[in-house]
Parts: structure tokens; C-alpha cells; sequence
């Protein structure tokens, strides 16, 4: 069945001619009925017709629509891009020119969202880079003031001074050192050392380390009854030590006295170990979930919480998870705790 909708210019250009030459024709058979001169009529126009709408429609509407493919393009065509605009393109439909402006003008305003989801995600870090950096300096220069201004003639302040600024020296230095790390993880320049070892060898280091962390506030960690059995993860040793650090630091800074921090690990398909460290703290809400592994990110309540960190310890551990070619998800509720989990290879053979 005949449609409009993915008719070409050519048929167009016969279409109209056939018009225009029945319309002749019939008029000529009126005007002399004899059917030789409505014959050659119909014909001559028909053939002349064609030619012409034709060259109009190619010399005046493809070549706009020409250009407009070339600036969709944005680049000096190259030669086959000319012959797609000499033979293919007049091919086209008008619909189908429609659709590919439509798609263009769709990838555009994507374009446009990332740019300026980029640009805002710009300003802030720009902004929470210099917070960051600020505090420390602010710091040490006050305690340097005040020492230069008479306190060290006093041992008990230059002391307690000086320790003071040995600390905020500490912090950014740390601050740089992950700075530094996140920038090499992010150019895609982390070299993993994997090898095969118990997940579970690594979840006690860890809690043994940080101990003295975790006892002032009578923290307990433990891994989750059920999940003793050992498992062994083909990975990168150290970078997931890392994370995990990184995680269970996090989990004693939000958690609450007394609370509970637990560890679990299960084999999810044959091939992929899921580990998950959750505690009972503070937890996040909804709306902070999707951004919480952004540089230096941070909730309001969690910016009150912890004053020192850089806030960059949940992205380096993204990029470290990523590098492995595995995911980290969160789960989290306010005042009932959060859950941070990420995947594994399973052990190689």
C-alpha cells in the first residue's frame, strides 16, 4: 500500500510530474480530442516535468538540507561523506532527513545536560578542594601566630601548640597523598598485583588494626555468623586491605557507641565473591545515596562528624574496585546504619 510517510524525492518529483502531465493531457484531449496530441503531451511533461522538479528540489531543498547534515557534522567532509551527500542523501525521505535532526538535536541536549552537570560537579569540587585545604592552613597558621606573638616563651603552649600544627601538617599531607592517588587512579594508571588469597584473612587484619580506634568507643567487629567459611578472591592484596580500611574507618567515625560493625561474604554466581561491610550508625539519606563515592562529598551531619578526613576515602575506593573491573553499591537508611558492598573474582585455578 502506497504511504507519504517514507516517500524520496524522486517520487515526489514523478508524483507531481504525473499529475501535472494526466492534468495536460486530459486538458489537450478536451481541447483537440485525438488522442496523439494527449499521448506526446502527457509524455513531454511528464519526462520534462520530472527533470525539472527534480533540479529544483535538489538544487534548492537538498542543498539546504545539506548543509544543515554538514553542520550536524561539524567537520570538513571527507570523501565519503561527499559521496553520502551526492547519492545517498537525496535517497532519503523528508521523514527520515526529520528523524536524523531529531537524534542529532537529542545527542545535543545530552551534550549540553553532561556539560553542565560537569560544570557544576566542577564549581563544587573547586569548592570543596579550597574548604578542605583551607581549614588546616587556617590552623597552623593561627598556632604559628601565636607562637611567633609570645607562646613560646610559655613550654606548656609552645608544646600543645606545636603538636597542634604537627597534626594539621599530618592532615594535608594526607590530604595531598590522596589527592595524588586519586589523580593516578583516575588517568588509569594503577598497576594491580592479583593473587589468590582468603577474604576472610584480610576482613580480621583489618579489624586488628584498627582496634585501638574502635575500643574508645566500644565498637565491636565481627564477621556475620555464616560467613566464617573461608573464601578465596583472586585480587589485588593490598588495594583491597585498602578498601576495606577505608570502609571500616568509615564505619567507626559514623557508627554509634556501642554499636556493631559486621563484615559478610558470600560466593554470588561460581565466579564473583560479594563482600559487604555494614554498620548501625548514623546511616544517609536517599537524596546524598547516588553522590556519597564523589571527591570529597560529604553530608552536612557527616561534615560535623568528621572534621579531619579528606573526604576522598569512598572515591579512591571506587576507582580501586572499578580498576578490578568489579562494582561497589551502597545501601542505607538514616539512624539504622549503612552497608557498603562490592564484588570480587573468585579464586583462579
Amino acid at each position: 500500500m502506497f504511504s507519504t510517510k517514507n516517500i524520496s524525492p524522486r517520487q515526489i518529483s514523478f508524483f507531481t510530474a504525473f499529475i501535472l502531465a494526466v492534468t495536460t493531457g486530459l486538458l489537450v484531449f478536451v481541447y483537440d480530442r485525438r488522442w496523439e496530441p494527449m499521448a506526446v503531451s502527457f509524455f513531454v511533461v511528464l519526462f520534462g516535468g520530472y527533470l525539472l522538479i527534480s533540479f529544483v528540489m535538489g538544487r534548492f531543498i537538498y542543498r539546504k538540507i545539506k548543509l544543515i547534515y554538514k553542520f550536524i557534522y561539524n567537520t570538513k567532509a571527507t570523501k565519503r561523506e561527499e559521496t553520502y551527500y551526492k547519492y545517498i542523501l537525496p535517497q532519503k525521505s523528508i521523514d527520515e532527513v526529520r528523524e536524523d535532526v531529531e537524534q542529532w538535536a537529542e545527542r545535543r541536549n545530552e551534550e549540553i545536560e553532561l556539560l553542565r552537570a560537569n560544570e557544576q560537579f566542577r564549581k563544587e569540587f573547586l569548592q570543596n578542594l579550597s574548604h578542605e585545604f583551607k581549614t588546616p592552613i587556617f590552623a597552623i597558621q593561627g598556632y604559628v601566630d601565636t607562637l611567633l606573638n609570645g607562646a613560646m616563651e610559655n613550654p606548656e603552649v609552645n608544646k600543645r601548640f606545636l603538636e597542634k600544627t604537627a597534626s594539621n601538617v599530618e592532615r594535608l599531607t594526607n590530604l595531598i597523598n590522596d589527592l595524588d592517588e586519586i589523580s593516578r587512579l583516575e588517568r588509569g594508571e594503577l598497576n594491580l598485583l592479583k593473587q589468590n588469597f582468603v577474604i576472610q584473612d584480610i576482613v580480621k587484619e583489618v579489624f586488628e588494626s584498627i582496634s585501638i580506634i574502635a575500643e574508645p568507643r566500644n565498637i565491636r567487629c565481627h564477621i556475620k555468623k555464616g560467613c566464617e567459611s573461608p573464601i578465596i578472591v583472586f585480587a589485588d592484596k593490598e588495594k583491597v586491605r585498602q578498601v576495606l580500611q577505608n570502609l571500616v574507618e568509615n564505619s567507626i567515625k559514623y557508627g554509634k557507641q556501642n554499636g556493631t560493625i559486621t563484615a559478610s561474604m558470600y560466593v554470588i554466581d561460581g565466579q564473583h565473591v560479594l563482600v559487604e561491610i555494614g554498620d548501625d550508625g548514623i546511616g544517609i539519606s536517599e537524596k546524598h545515596l547516588q553522590r556519597i563515592f564523589e571527591r570529597f562529598y560529604r553530608t552536612d551531619k557527616g561534615r560535623s562528624i568528621d572534621v579531619t578526613g579528606s573526604g576522598l576515602g569512598l572515591a579512591i575506593c571506587k576507582h580501586i574496585i572499578e580498576a578490578h573491573g568489579q562494582t561497589i553499591h551502597v545501601r542505607s537508611r538514616e539512624d539504622v546504619g549503612t552497608t557498603i558492598g562490592f564484588t570480587l573474582e573468585r579464586k583462579k585455578d
